[in-house]
């Protein structure tokens, strides 16, 4: 088969130039997925809480005491597509519903959903480009009211819904009305204000006149520490604590000139102010300001720092703006764009006075701020709400692990062809991740699910992990990556002390996030796990990391190996006690990668290394006898008749040019043969000349028939299950070129010379 015209393939535009083919994959992929950063939202805390699979615990009972059976209570929401597309969302009925989508009814619940909670319902929602509203109508009974529902695949891309109408734009979470005796006459839909739905909506949206006269701390913070610990944290509650709050903005100045920026207001309370860190006014009781600052173009840090006594009424500060903003040429932003709120402040605490952060350290967006007891983050000047971030990119700053080997393909073309742009790419999406690392875990613990880091804050599975962890290892041999070094001793951990395993230490799956995965061992795991032990030992200098990555391959081996063949079956069913006999492409891929991974790092004098060389020996032998005409590997490798797949290929080549270069095939002149062909002909057949990568395997399952691979796992077109592997397999080709080039060259000179 054909993946495209084949006037449109690379190699016909770029012939054999190595580094001019990956450069254009390469710059496919940045262009289509730039370095946007997480997005900040405001979050109200007495709306749903979100469980550990992402979906919202949508508990009325919880929210409406006092409702009668046979009320209706609306739950309303919005979700943002990109296209038009199928999504898939999971229900269960804590009582009656129907579901809306866009105003049509596409889901009644029947009687054993509402009288069975426990049954998960899948329902797909078909959804078009811009936003669509998600309505649902829960019936309250004597016996329950509400649901659960949401993404029905949270590991792959949850669903943030967010709040609809005008009145709460950018904000995350849905609505849920008053209970009312009949159901509507018209569906509320999105562009409305709440007030022209017809009904009132919750959770509340304003400040009372009473909150508002108790000041910015006070309204905003007072409510969110709830104890003291014996390390001296303040308590609300005991009127002889002292209390300090910070709020952060932006002064930005928008015009220059020679006349000053006054900064004046009042404050309840003790406060001090800072500009770039710097105090710039301090008052210890309650009074006016009136700061002068030299105008310099440009927006820098304005802090203010707050102290009072718990219970000693309002509490906070007024900046005057409004003679002095805009038309005196400065203003106050955000010091972070918080979709759901226009205010340009963002609050934090409470703290003891003497334990709070520096002004300086209070700056920063990616820390949970230390109170003594829960830790707090920041917060904005509306009723319970908290400022979360969310990942809203499909790639960038994502963590999974197809996309920790695409990141690897960049980091290491970057590395070879001098393109410090594409390191510095990889670097930074890592970073954005582990940065974020420790807040994600509190987010995931105060929330029940993280807006971001989804995989990495909630590990079940080496498929969280090790792929992206081994990614992680090698960019930090470049140099320090923030939170780096604290994620990859998480990872370790869990692959150590977490992970399930056999008696004989091999990894296998217990838990997983669908049934069939449950009770397996598949041969994928030695890239989601081996690499990364190689690293990390490498890193810690703990050669055990080492020998649990070499205990693992014999163990697999024993499992898995296909003798006769030479080849690796795709997973063993432990319910079913055995193999399955099918050797998918991908899988045996990930084997030979992950085991040329390992011989990379593997000292020569390491006493297993004979034993790991003669297996992937072994296997490149097998692997040869089953290359197709085109020069590439098949989907199912021993059934021509299944399509040519690109991520096995590329593997193939990859482990191939790597052994070339470093000695490990004994006769390798068939293997050069073979890295040749399978280049040549993903350059014809499988990268077009735009860069885009085809015939690429999508995520599997598992079976114990060859035609679910055949017919089932279609390809996807640039799929990061492939694309960074196509990157590695063509700077290995490059490399492998340029050693046998200058080999060459040795051995001409050297025969001149004599």
């Amino acid at each position: 088969m054909r993946y495209f015209h084949e006037n449109e393939a690379i190699a016909g535009k770029v012939y054999d130039s190595i580094p001019d083919i990956l450069t254009t994959v390469a710059q496919r992929y940045i262009g289509d997925h730039p370095k946007h950063s997480f997005l900040f939202r405001a979050y109200h805390r007495g709306g749903f809480r979100r469980l550990g699979d992402y979906r919202y615990d949508l508990n009325l009972d919880a929210k409406w005491k006092e409702a009668r059976a046979g009320q209706y209570v609306y739950v309303w929401g919005k979700l943002w597509s990109q296209q038009e597309a199928a999504l898939n969302t999971g229900l269960n009925c804590y009582s009656p519903v129907t579901v809306y989508v866009n105003g049509e009814e596409i889901f009644k619940s029947e009687l054993l959903q509402e009288l069975f909670p426990e049954r998960r319902t899948q329902i797909p929602i078909a959804v078009k480009y811009g936003w669509n509203d998600v309505l649902l109508c829960f019936v309250k009974t004597e016996v329950g009211f509400g649901g659960i529902y949401g993404t029905a695949s949270f590991k792959n891309f949850p669903l943030h819904f967010l709040t609809p109408g005008v009145d709460r734009q950018g904000q995350e979470g849905w609505l849920y009305s008053e209970p009312v005796d009949e159901p509507i006459a018209s569906l509320p839909r999105d562009g409305m204000t709440e007030a022209e739905t017809g009904l009132s909506w919750y959770p509340r949206r304003d400040w009372t006149e009473e909150e508002q006269d108790m000041g910015c701390f006070a309204r905003v913070l007072t409510g969110i520490a709830d104890t003291i610990d014996k390390s001296g944290s303040a308590d609300p509650s005991d009127n002889e604590q002292p209390m300090v709050a910070y709020a952060w903005s932006k002064l930005d100045v928008i015009q220059p000139g020679s006349s000053p920026v006054i900064l004046q207001g009042t404050h309840d309370g003790a406060l001090t102010l800072y500009v770039d860190g710097r105090e710039v006014y301090t008052a210890g009781a309650t009074g006016t300001f009136h700061v002068e600052l030299p105008r310099r173009y440009g927006a820098c840090d304005l802090v203010a720092k707050g102290e009072t006594k718990a219970g000693n009424g309002s509490w906070g500060f007024t900046l005057n703006t409004g003679e002095t903003s805009d038309s005196k040429g400065w203003r106050l932003r955000p010091p972070h764009p918080v979709a759901g709120c226009p205010d340009a402040w963002l609050y934090t605490g409470v703290f003891s006075p003497g334990s709070e952060p520096s002004p300086d350290d209070i700056v920063v967006t990616d820390t949970v701020f230390d109170d003594g007891a829960q830790g707090v983050y920041w917060h904005v000047d509306l009723p319970e709400t908290s400022v979360r971030p969310y990942l809203e990119n499909t790639h960038y700053g994502k963590w999974n692990y197809p996309l920790g080997v695409t990141l690897l393909g960049l980091l290491q073309i970057g590395q070879e062809l001098g393109r410090d742009d594409y390191v510095q790419y990889v670097r930074d999406h890592i970073g954005l991740s582990t940065s974020f690392d420790r807040y994600s875990l509190w987010d995931r613990e105060r929330y029940g699910a993280a807006g971001i880091n989804n995989q990495l804050s909630a590990i079940d599975s080496l498929d969280d992990c090790g792929s992206f962890g081994s990614t992680l290892l090698a960019a930090m041999e470049l140099g320090d990556i923030r939170g780096g070094r604290d994620t990859a001793d998480r990872i370790a951990d869990y692959i150590t002390d977490e992970q399930e395993r056999l008696e004989d230490g091999a990894f296998y799956r217990v838990r997983g996030s669908g049934e069939m995965r449950q009770e397996t061992m598949w041969c994928d795991d030695l890239y989601m796990s081996t690499p990364f032990l190689m690293r990390y030992g490498q890193l810690t200098g703990d050669t055990s990391y080492w020998d649990d990555a070499i205990n693992q391959f014999l163990m697999f081996r024993k499992y898995l190996y296909i003798p006769e063949q030479q080849i690796m079956s795709h997973v063993y069913d432990f319910v079913r006690g055995r193999a399955t006999g099918i050797p998918w492409g991908r899988g045996n891929g990930w084997v030979l990668f992950s085991l040329t991974e390992l011989l990379s790092i593997l000292p020569s004098d390491h006493v297993k290394r004979p034993e790991m060389l003669s297996f992937y020996r072994d296997l490149c032998q097998g692997y040869l006898a089953l290359q197709g005409e085109n020069g590439l590997w098949h989907q199912v490798l021993n059934r021509p008749d299944s399509y040519e797949e690109t991520s096995c290929t590329s593997m193939f080549i990859y482990a191939y040019a790597r052994g070339i270069r470093e000695g490990w095939l004994e006769q390798p002149a068939a293997f050069l043969d073979a890295v040749r062909k399978g280049w040549e002909g993903m350059t014809r057949l499988s990268i077009d000349y735009k860069g885009n990568v085809y015939g690429v395997c999508r995520g599997s399952g598992y079976s114990f028939t060859a035609l679910y691979y055949r017919d089932d796992l279609g390809w996807i077109l640039n799929d990061t299950h492939g694309i960074g592997i196509v990157l590695l397999a063509g700077i290995e080709a490059y490399k492998m070129n340029q050693q046998l080039s200058r080999i060459s060259l040795d051995s001409t000179v050297k025969a001149s010379q004599r």
